[in-house]
C-alpha cells in the first residue's frame, strides 16, 4: 500500500516537472532580447542610465561603457525608455515578437540652471542667481578696507575701474565717468553720485545693504540697458525681509537709525531710516587742505515699502532724500596772497517703485519707473587773507553764481516669454524724459539761463539661446530716438558662450552703444549725433571650489565723440567729430579656500587708450586713464573673537596731464606729462559681537578703518593758473583718514552674513 502511495508522488513530481519545464520553455522562445549602447551628444557613453519597457518592470542599467542588455516577456508595440539625470528622456516605439533587437540612443542633455553656461563676457555679477560669476555681494562692499562703505569704492578694486580720486563716478576702460551709467531695478538713475566739488571725489548715496544684486557690466551688457558707452551698473533691490528689525549707528562723522516692519503673514513690509553726517570732528582732527567756512553736513532719509502681490509677484518702492551744505577756501593759484572761494547747497530726492509677475503660460512681465529732482546752487568768489570778499581785474570770472534744477523721469516695460529649457526671449519699450534747467550769474550780476530739454524713446528685443547645457546665445537690438538731437540708432548686440569645462568656459561679446552728448556741453549752436562705441570682448573663466579666475581681452572704437569750443562763461559741444579706441587685458584671481578663514582677490587691467575728444588738439591717452591698475584684497577672519581683519592695496601707474591753451585759432598742449604712480594701502577692523542673549537679540559691527596707512603722498594731477605760467598738484584732502563706528541691529543676526563672506 504504502509502495502505491510513493510511487504515484513520484509520478505526480514528475508531471509537474515536465508541465513546468514545458512552460519555461514556451516562455523562453518567446522572450524578445534588448540590448544596444547609451552615448552623449559628444559620442561619450553614459553610465548608469535607467533602460526600461515603459509601464513595465523589465530593464536594465547601463555600464561604465554606456552599453546594456536584458530581456522582455511583453509583446506588440512598445515604447523603450531611457532616462538619465541631467538629460532629457528618450523614447523609442518598438514592435516586440522574437530574437534580439539592437537600440542605440544618443541623449540630449537636460538644460539646467544648474549646469548650463553662463553668459558673463564683460559682466561681474553677485547675486543669487548666477552661481558661477558672483563676486562681490553687500558685506563684501563694507569690509573692503579701501572701498570706505561705498560701492563704487568695492569696485574700483576689480579690473576695468581706474583710480580716480579727483572726480566722482567709475572711469571704465578708457571711458569718462559720464560714460557709465547706473540702474536700479531696472531704471535707470540720475545724480547717483552727490553733487560734484573741485579735485574732490564724492561717495554714491545709496547703502550697498539696500541691494542684493548688483551686476558691473565693463561692456557689451544687455539690449535692455541704454545711454552708455562704457558700462553699465545694475543694481537690483532687495525683497521682504526675513523678520522685522531695528539699526542704529554711531560713528565720529555720522549718526543713524532705521526699522524694518514685516506683516504677520510675511506678504508686505515697510521701512524707514534717517542719518546725519558732520564732519566737523573729523576735520578738527586730521587736517584738510581746504580750510571750511561750512564743514560738510547731510541729512539723509529714506523709506521703502514690499508687497507681495501673489505667489509670484513683488511690488517695491524705495524712496530718498538728502540735503547737504559745504562750502570752503583754498589758496588761489591764480593770484598769490588771495583765496578761491566756493560754496553748494544740494537737495536730492528719488523715488523708485517697480512690479514683476509671473503671468500664465511662462510669460512674466516687468514694470518699472523712477523720478530724480536735483537742485544745486553754487557760488564762487575771491577772497583775501582776512576772508573779505575781492573782485580783482582780469579775474572777474571767478566770481559767478550757478542754480540748477533738474527733473528726470525714466519708465520702463518688458514681457519675457520663457521657451523650452532655459531659452527665453524679451521684450519691451523705454521712455527717458529730462528738463534741466540753468541760470548762470556773472560778476555784474548779469544772468544768462538756458534749458535743455530732451525726451528719448527706445524699443528692445533680446533672446537667449540655449542650444545644449554647453553652448548658449544671446542676441539682441535697441532702438533709440531723441527729440533733443532728432535723430534714431539701431543698436545690435551679441555675446556667446561655451563650456570647456566643469566650472570653466569661455564667452565672447559685441555690440554697439549710443549715448547723448552730457549736458555740461549743452546746448549747442550746431547739430549733433550720439556718441558711439562699439565693443569686442574674449573671456575665459573658471570657477569651482571657492576659487574663480577670470581673463579678459577687450577692444572698444569709439565714434562722434563731442568737440568743445568756448562759448561765453563755459566750454560747449560743437561737433561730433571726435574719435577714439581703447584696448587691453585684464586678470581676476578670488580664492576662499586655500587658506583657512581667508578670503582674497587679487586684480589687474593694461590698458592702451586714445581719444580725440572736448578741446583736444589730437588723440592722446585722457588723463583718467592710467595704462596700468591693480588691487590686491585680503579678508581673515577669526572666529574666536569675531572679528574681520581687512587690507587692501590699490595700485595706478601715473596718469597723463596737460595743459590746453588756445592760440587764437586752435587748441594746443602748453605743457604735458605724466603723475607720479599711486599707491594706497588700506586697514580694517571689523568686531562683530552679540549683544544680550535674551530674545531679541542685537549683533553689533564695530569698526575701525585707516586709508593711506603709510601716509604716502598721492598726486592725482594738476592744475593750472588762468595764464598757464604755475601749476599746482591735485592732491587728497588728507593724506590719511581714520574711522570709528558701531552699528547696531535688533531683531536679526546678521553675523552669519559677515562670517560667510570670510569664509
Amino acid at each position: 500500500m504504502w509502495f502505491k502511495i510513493v510511487f504515484g508522488m513520484k509520478y505526480s513530481i514528475v508531471m509537474v516537472l515536465f508541465f513546468l519545464l514545458g512552460i519555461s520553455m514556451q516562455n523562453l522562445s518567446a522572450q524578445v532580447t534588448i540590448k544596444g549602447e547609451v552615448r552623449d551628444s559628444k559620442n561619450n557613453p553614459v553610465a548608469g542610465a535607467s533602460i526600461s519597457i515603459k509601464d513595465s518592470y523589465d530593464g536594465a542599467t547601463s555600464d561604465s561603457l554606456g552599453n546594456y542588455t536584458f530581456t522582455t516577456t511583453e509583446k506588440g508595440q512598445q515604447i523603450l525608455l531611457i532616462t538619465n539625470m541631467g538629460f532629457r528622456p528618450f523614447e523609442q516605439t518598438l514592435k516586440l515578437e522574437s530574437g534580439t533587437l539592437t537600440i542605440n540612443a544618443i541623449l540630449k542633455q537636460e538644460i539646467t540652471e544648474l549646469t548650463a553656461v553662463v553668459l558673463t563676457a564683460g559682466s561681474f555679477e553677485a547675486s543669487d542667481r548666477k552661481r558661477a560669476s558672483a563676486v562681490l555681494d553687500p558685506i563684501d562692499i563694507v569690509t573692503t578696507a579701501s572701498a570706505n562703505g561705498d560701492i563704487t569704492g568695492a569696485l574700483k578694486t576689480l579690473p576695468g575701474a581706474q583710480q580716480v580720486g579727483e572726480s566722482e563716478g567709475l572711469y571704465v576702460r578708457g571711458g569718462t565717468a559720464a560714460e557709465t551709467k547706473t540702474f536700479i531695478d531696472g531704471t535707470l538713475v540720475n545724480n547717483f553720485f552727490y553733487s560734484g566739488v573741485p579735485n574732490i571725489a564724492q561717495f554714491s548715496r545709496f547703502s550697498p545693504f539696500i541691494f542684493k544684486g548688483t551686476v558691473f557690466s565693463t561692456g557689451g551688457y544687455s539690449a535692455l540697458y541704454g545711454q552708455a558707452l562704457s558700462s553699465a551698473l545694475i543694481l537690483e533691490s532687495i525683497d521682504l525681509p526675513d523678520r522685522s528689525s531695528a539699526s542704529v549707528g554711531l560713528t565720529v562723522i555720522s549718526a543713524n537709525a532705521g526699522y524694518q516692519h514685516l506683516a504677520k503673514n510675511k506678504k508686505s513690509s515697510w521701512g524707514a531710516s534717517y542719518g546725519y553726517t558732520d564732519l566737523s570732528l573729523a576735520f578738527a582732527i586730521i587736517k584738510q587742505r581746504q580750510d571750511y567756512s561750512k564743514v560738510p553736513a547731510i541729512h539723509n532719509l529714506d523709506a521703502n515699502f514690499r508687497i507681495k502681490t501673489s505667489g509670484t509677484g513683488m511690488l517695491k518702492y524705495y524712496g530718498y532724500y538728502s540735503s547737504n551744505r559745504l562750502g570752503f577756501t583754498t589758496n588761489s593759484i591764480d593770484s598769490l596772497g588771495y583765496l578761491d572761494k566756493f560754496a553748494i547747497k544740494n537737495n536730492n530726492q528719488y523715488h523708485n517703485i517697480s512690479w514683476k509677475e509671473n503671468l500664465p503660460k511662462r510669460w512674466k512681465i516687468n514694470i518699472g519707473t523712477s523720478y530724480t529732482n536735483n537742485k544745486d546752487d553754487i557760488n564762487g568768489g575771491m577772497q583775501d587773507q582776512n576772508k573779505n570778499d575781492v573782485l580783482l581785474s582780469g579775474l572777474e570770472f571767478k566770481k559767478f553764481g550757478v542754480n540748477t534744477k533738474g527733473n528726470y523721469f525714466n519708465a520702463k516695460v518688458y514681457l519675457e516669454k520663457k521657451l523650452k529649457g532655459l531659452s527665453a526671449i524679451r521684450f519691451g519699450s523705454e521712455y527717458n524724459y529730462s528738463s534741466d534747467n540753468l541760470i548762470y550769474t556773472a560778476y555784474n550780476n548779469q544772468q544768462y539761463p538756458n534749458t535743455v530739454k530732451e525726451h528719448i524713446k527706445s524699443f528692445f528685443a533680446e533672446g537667449d539661446v540655449y542650444a545644449t547645457n554647453d553652448l548658449a546665445l544671446k542676441g539682441g537690438l535697441r532702438v533709440e530716438h531723441s527729440t533733443l538731437l532728432s535723430k534714431a540708432n539701431i543698436a545690435p548686440r551679441l555675446s556667446l558662450a561655451y563650456k570647456l569645462a566643469k566650472g570653466t568656459q569661455a564667452s565672447l561679446a559685441y555690440g554697439i552703444f549710443y549715448q547723448n552728448p552730457e549736458r555740461r556741453y549743452l546746448p549747442s549752436a550746431n547739430p549733433l549725433d550720439f556718441m558711439k562705441a562699439t565693443h569686442y570682448i574674449a573671456q575665459f573663466q573658471k570657477v569651482g571650489n571657492q576659487k574663480s579666475f577670470r581673463a579678459e581681452v577687450f577692444y572698444k572704437k569709439y565714434d562722434n565723440l563731442i568737440k568743445t569750443g568756448t562759448a561765453g562763461f563755459s566750454e560747449a559741444a560743437i561737433s561730433n567729430n571726435g574719435f577714439g579706441d581703447a584696448k587691453g587685458i585684464e586678470f581676476f584671481w578670488r580664492d576662499k579656500k586655500t587658506i583657512k578663514d581667508f578670503d582674497y582677490w587679487i586684480s589687474y587691467s593694461y590698458l592702451d587708450t586714445k581719444r580725440d575728444f572736448l578741446n583736444f588738439p589730437f588723440a592722446v591717452a585722457p588723463n583718467f586713464a592710467a595704462k596700468h591698475t591693480a588691487s590686491v584684497v585680503g579678508k581673515k577672519f577669526v572666529q574666536k573673537i569675531k572679528t574681520n581683519l581687512n587690507i587692501a592695496y590699490n595700485y595706478a601707474s601715473g596718469r597723463p596731464y596737460y595743459n590746453i591753451g588756445f592760440d587764437g585759432s586752435n587748441y594746443k598742449f602748453n605743457d604735458r606729462g605724466t603723475i607720479p604712480d599711486y599707491h594706497n594701502v588700506s586697514f580694517a577692523i571689523n568686531y562683530l559681537p552679540f549683544i544680550g542673549k535674551e530674545n531679541p537679540k542685537a549683533f553689533a559691527v564695530y569698526v575701525f578703518q585707516v586709508s593711506n596707512i603709510f601716509n604716502l603722498k598721492q598726486t592725482y594731477g594738476y592744475q593750472y593758473s588762468y595764464n598757464g605760467y604755475r601749476k599746482e598738484a591735485i592732491v587728497p584732502t588728507s593724506r590719511m583718514f581714520v574711522f570709528i563706528g558701531a552699528f547696531i541691529s535688533f531683531g536679526v543676526d546678521r553675523s552669519d552674513e559677515v562670517i560667510n563672506s570670510g569664509l
